[in-house]
This record gives C-alpha cells, structure tokens and sequence, in this order.
C-alpha cells in the first residue's frame, strides 16, 4: 500500500477527527450506539412487544433441539423459516438458553460481527498504516447506521456474513486459501446467497478456495445435519429447503415470500424490475388490501427475466473488464476489486431488504479512503449520488423504495468504483499522472 498525503481539503478533518477529544468523543458515541442497539430488542422480549424474527429464530432453534420438522410440507402449509437447515443447527444450542437468551447471545454476536467488519473493511481499505485516521471509520458508518441498527432490531446476520467475507478477503491477499473458502462456505451456511462467491474464486484460479468452500458448504449441509438428526430427516430438510427455496421462482415471486418479493422492501434488481416493469402489486400486507402499482411498462415474466439475465451478463463483464491481471495487482486494486464484488452480490440477490445494505460499509469505507487520498470527481460524483439516494428514505421511506433508491444507490457505487479502478491501473502505467495525482 502506498502512503499518500491526504487531499488537502480533507487535510482539517482529518487533524480535527484525529484528535484525543475527539476520538474519545467517537469511541462514547460508538459505545452508546451499539448498547442501545442491542438493549432495545431484549428489552422488547421482557416488555411482551414484538421481538421480529428474534421469535422465528428462537422457534427454529427449538424445532431442531427437539428433532422436529424445520420446513413442513409446502403441500400443507408454506415454511417460515427460509434459511439453509445448518443455520437451524446453529441456532438449537442458542435455543437452549431461552428467548431472551437467545436474544442476548445474537446481539452480542450482532455487536461482535459489527467491530470485527469495521477493523476489517479499513484494514482492507487502508492496509496496514500504523495510524489510520479516524475519518475512514466515522464517514462509512454514519452513512450506513440505520441498516446497522435494522439488523439489532430485526435479529439478522447480516453483520456476521460481512465479517465473514472480509475475513476471507484478508486470508486471499495472504494466500490462505482453505480458510478464506471456509468462511465464505460458512457464510453460506448461515444464509445462501454468499455461495455465489464461488464464480469469483474460480475467475481468480483460486482452486484450493473454492475447493474449500465446496467441501465446507458439503459438511454443513449434508455431514452436519446427518450426524445432528438422522440421514432420513436430514435428507428431508434439504430437499424440502431446496424446492421451497433455492429452485422456487415463478411470476408470485421467490420462495416461500411470494408477496414480498416485489413488495417495495426487496431492493434486488429481481424486485425493482418486477415493480417497474410488470404490473404487480408492490405493497407486502399479507390481509387483503387495495393493490398498489409503480409500474413504468407492462412487460411479460418472461421479458423482464431476460432483461435481468442481460444485464447481470453485462454489469459480469463489466466487473471482469476492469479487474486487473494478476501481475498488476495491489492491495489498493483488491481493495476495490472486493467491493465490487459485494456490490454484485448485493444487486443480484433474489431477496434483499433494507437490512442487508449493512454491507455497504466496506465499500463506503473504501470510497471514503480513495477521496481521501487521491484526486477522483466521477468516484466523488458517484458516492454524493448514492448518498443522496439514500437519504431519501428518510422523507420518502416507502415510495423512495418503491422506485429502487437503495438498488440505484449502490449501482452507483459499483459505476464509481469500476472507473476508479481503471484509473488507478492507468495511473500505475504512468508514474506522472501519480504524482501528479497525490500532489
């Protein structure tokens, strides 16, 4: 990593945010913050009020304790829990302690997971500088605290996934290859949709990683759940999850969320072209209501699946056009090259509510580092965009949503981020535009 003068319009914000007022000031707001985001839902559990999926997660983790059926027949009834059959093992000795047991050991972990992904997105971002300014933790957050907060709120893992990924970014540019697999697998055991994960250690030959993660993810689904409860009933719970979850795709929707798949949460490409291009209702009230629609066209299913199918071939070939060759790359291109991929994943996941843009913060920690440091106005441009897009969930929450502001938002990172990239291979090909960059 090259150590670089900070731009000099950043240059004040960083002496003041490096004081130790300030710091201390940080480190009490931070303390605050997390105490209250996880004080909230047990206090929930004692008062009687609602406790979100905290109660799914504790209903699970009980079902599994006791060997009964995790996802029953979708003849019968659909399934609430949605998550792969090892998430349900992992939940069954956190069951044990109670409710609000459980609810005490997430928010720990929640708390843990939130830590560990701030160390890690600024220790990717930035490298290994002995003093890292202040800033590059305080920006990312206060742009992303209100995802933050949905996942204490809500009970999801979504923090924990971060960490995992970013821990298995690090074991890569160490050439930890078993262990990076492992963690990426075990985010997907957790929840699925990390397993994609795979195209990108293939692309990158990184054999023994996705070698890794296969064999992790065969242990967890199959090995783990035989031993736990039986070949019989394991092999039931797989079935039933994978036709009910990961092959169930129809003009209703994904899975066993039918409705909400196109309701104004999902933030995915999958919900908002579906929202705009067909004529669908976007409200997710399961009673019946008076339908509601955005919709710009009136195309068919099968029309607007092809039109996302193009257009994730076209942002892949995007994301691999921009990549570096091996030989070209630096902490500071791998820094960029593993936001862009959670960029991806984020995009195109089939169902992604508001809770799981907590991943933008290692790319909103790797954005504040490139203007920081260098000389980048469409990176600038792009991330005053995103931000303002987001912000209009606060006085738009619902119809901001309804037409994508969060979807956009991060396409506009992804859009940022792939030309900052190639500027800084072409600034590597000719050492006067770098310094005439970081002068």
């Amino acid at each position: 990593m090259n150590v670089v003068p900070a731009r000099r319009g950043w240059e004040n914000l960083i002496a003041w945010s490096d004081r130790a007022t300030t710091r201390r000031a940080a480190v009490w707001i931070f303390s605050c913050a997390a105490v209250t985001f996880a004080l909230v839902p047990v206090l929930h559990a004692f008062r009687g009020q609602s406790i979100k999926d905290y109660e799914l997660w504790y209903q699970t983790g009980q079902l599994a304790w006791h060997g009964r059926e995790i996802y029953p027949d979708m003849r019968v009834q659909k399934f609430d829990f949605m998550y792969p059959p090892s998430c349900a093992l992992f939940l069954a000795p956190v069951s044990a302690l109670g409710q609000i047991g459980l609810i005490v050991a997430l928010v720990f972990l929640n708390a843990a997971a939130w830590i560990g992904s701030m160390l890690l997105s600024v220790r990717l971002a930035d490298g290994k500088k002995e003093s890292t300014p202040l800033l590059l933790y305080l920006v990312p957050n206060a742009i992303i605290l209100v995802f933050v907060w949905g996942n204490f709120l809500l009970g999801q893992p979504t923090l924990l996934l971060l960490a995992l990924m970013l821990a298995a970014f690090a074991a890569l540019q160490r050439n930890r290859q078993i262990t990076a697999g492992a963690l990426i697998g075990l985010a997907a055991g957790i929840k699925a949709f990390p397993v994609v994960a795979i195209l990108y250690l293939l692309y990158r030959r990184y054999w023994i990683a996705a070698a890794s993660l296969a064999a992790t993810l065969t242990l967890l689904l199959v090995a783990f759940p035989i031993a736990a409860r039986g070949s019989a009933q394991a092999g039931t719970d797989l079935h039933r999850w994978t036709e009910g979850m990961l092959f169930k795709y129809d003009e209703k929707g994904f899975g066993q969320r039918a409705g909400r798949s196109h309701a104004w949460k999902n933030q995915s490409i999958f919900g908002v072209a579906n929202r705009l291009l067909r004529h669908v209702d976007y409200d997710d009230k399961y009673e019946p209501h008076r339908p509601v629609y955005a919709n710009v066209a009136d195309l068919g299913f099968s029309t607007v699946n092809k039109l996302i199918g193009v257009t994730a071939l076209l942002a892949g070939l995007i994301y691999v056009a921009v990549l570096p060759g091996r030989r070209r790359r630096t902490a500071e291109t791998d820094a960029i090259e593993f936001a862009l991929l959670l960029l991806l994943m984020l995009v195109f996941t089939p169902l992604a509510f508001g809770y799981l843009f907590a991943w933008l913060l290692y790319p909103f920690t790797v954005v504040t580092r490139r203007l920081m440091f260098g000389h980048s106005p469409l990176l600038l441009f792009t991330a005053i965009g995103a931000v303002a897009l987001l912000a209009l969930t606060i006085p738009f929450r619902v119809q901001a949503q309804v037409y994508g502001n969060i979807f956009f938002a991060t396409i506009l990172l992804f859009v940022g981020l792939s030309a900052e990239l190639i500027r800084l291979q072409r600034m590597a090909d000719d050492p006067m535009k770098l310094s005439t960059s970081i002068g």
